[in-house]
């Protein structure tokens, strides 16, 4: 077997198995509210947290001098 068949079979067995999580988490009703939490706690603590720190990046960067660039 060659590196790009291997490749090819080993991303097929991933998403098949990805796949089969999904559906047995969606079809149970525990893991599925589970999931929904979450998600809802990542949509309302991890990408604020992480807009706000892109945010400080951004304002510590913009108050330091301009590099030089080649025209």
């Amino acid at each position: 077997m060659t590196q790009s068949s291997a490749e090819k079979v080993a991303t097929v067995v991933i998403g098949v198995a990805v796949a089969g999580a999904a559906y047995y988490v969606l079809k149970t009703p525990g893991l599925r509210r589970a999931a929904w939490r979450l998600s809802l706690a990542a949509l309302t603590g991890t990408i604020p947290a992480w807009v706000s720190q892109e945010i400080r990046k951004s304002w510590e960067v913009s108050g330091q001098p301009r590099a030089a660039t080649k025209a």
